[in-house]
């Protein structure tokens, strides 16, 4: 799967070092790569999770916190953090018998950049 650093290909300092979209016209496989993401955060249910988690103490939460806010059943509120996590967006450990789910820190800030320069023409 696709990960949002393989996407942004992220310099050490932490800056997106590929040309801004409205620099040069994307490629084919980095327009596959970043319309995978980018259909990760299109689900109304995997933004509120992303936001839940991003919130909660820590940025982490336990799936057994998610389900209920939400408002779906527990697989597809599985489903929904998986795609997320494969899209490098959470982490996810094993605790006991509960999944907890971690934000990746620079997955936002990646994204937003991104659109950012894009909005700005720079």
């Amino acid at each position: 799967m696709v990960t949002m650093l393989e996407v942004t290909d992220v310099t050490a300092k932490g800056a997106a070092c590929c040309a801004p979209l409205v620099k040069e016209p994307l490629g084919q496989a980095d327009a596959e790569q970043l319309a995978t993401t980018l259909k990760a955060l299109a689900d109304p249910a995997r933004l509120r999770l992303l936001s839940i988690v991003a919130s909660s103490d820590g940025q982490e939460a336990c799936v057994c916190d998610l389900t209920e806010p939400i408002g779906l059943s527990q697989p597809t509120v599985s489903h929904h953090l998986k795609v997320l996590t494969e899209a490098g967006f959470l982490t996810r450990s094993k605790r006991g018998t509960w999944a907890y789910y971690r934000l990746v820190p620079e997955s936002l800030d990646q994204v937003s950049a991104l659109l950012v320069t894009a909005q700005s023409g720079a």
